[in-house]
């Protein structure tokens, strides 16, 4: 497996000056994140068909060892407070369980019913969507969640950094971030988990883009939770509805601080009409607001 493989011209790195060695490490974290340009085709059909599976109901899963599983964890938890992606529509999948995320699990990434097992005890089922992580592309606990859960027609995509690996065969959606040796040999938390995490911000933005909830480059469905972020929606709201900030702001408490309806209120709904608008909807935010200028 090339993540594997010992690279030569970093086997005498423990002995090198410190800023010699702490520039070679990055000029690999550039190398990770340009591994992916190969690969954006690859990730956009795989945004495109997630956000249609996953419509309004479906929940969006990560699976994952070690720090491939914790890459998950954190690229999923951030899409609440960013896209407003309900908590109740997600679903983590740890070797080890929850505990892996603070301590290394011995030996939990090679049982591979247990991911099988973890799949069967959320749930999921046709309407949604499991993303798999795993540098190697071998690891039997992720490799056995995708298998498991495509079975029970769940959508499955994969993400490795070795090609024709279980992982990547099992997948209906395959995503190789070729990103070879690491300068510390089979540390894949280096090159191959900053390709990982950057794969992940790329696919689960694209889909929250595919349900609508960017309009014009604004997160208009973030979580307001802070004076910040009321500051930050309250000046979104009075641009897209070309409005001052004063019926924005009153727009905002009408709907509830939920910036999309807030848009609607503003240009004159109802707080019912405007819930009533975007009930069950997931796609552009621009299609609704034509659809009120029409």
């Amino acid at each position: 497996m090339s993540t594997e493989t010992v690279d030569p011209r970093y086997s005498e790195i423990d002995q090198w000056p410190t800023p010699r060695a702490v520039s070679v490490m990055l000029d690999g974290q550039r190398e990770a994140v340009e591994a992916l340009a190969s690969q954006v085709d690859a990730i956009a059909a795989a945004a495109e068909a997630a956000a249609a599976r996953l419509g309004t109901q479906g929940r969006l899963a990560y699976a994952g060892a070690g720090t491939s599983g914790r890459i998950g964890v954190q690229d999923g938890v951030e899409l609440t407070p960013t896209f407003g992606w309900p908590e109740e529509r997600l679903a983590f999948f740890l070797a080890g369980g929850p505990d892996a995320l603070m301590r290394a699990i011995e030996g939990a990434e090679d049982d591979a019913e247990d991911g099988g097992a973890q799949v069967i005890a959320a749930g999921l089922g046709h309407g949604d969507v499991l993303v798999g992580i795993a540098a190697s592309g071998r690891t039997p606990f992720t490799v056995g969640a995708i298998e498991e859960a495509r079975q029970r027609g769940v959508l499955t995509i994969g993400i490795a950094s070795n090609s024709g690996t279980p992982l990547l065969t099992a997948a209906e959606h395959a995503i190789l971030i070729d990103t070879g040796s690491e300068a510390v040999a089979g540390s894949t938390r280096m090159k191959a988990g900053t390709a990982q995490k950057a794969a992940l911000n790329l696919l689960s933005t694209a889909i929250m883009l595919r349900q609508g909830l960017v309009h014009h480059g604004l997160m208009v469905n973030m979580r307001i939770t802070n004076a910040k972020l009321h500051r930050r929606a309250c000046a979104m709201v009075a641009k897209i509805a070309g409005v001052d900030e004063a019926r924005a702001e009153a727009a905002l408490d009408a709907a509830g601080q939920d910036i999309r309806p807030a848009v609607l209120i503003a240009l004159g709904l109802s707080p019912e009409a405007a819930r009533q608008r975007l009930a069950g909807y997931h796609g552009p935010f621009e299609t609704v607001l034509q659809s009120l200028r029409d």
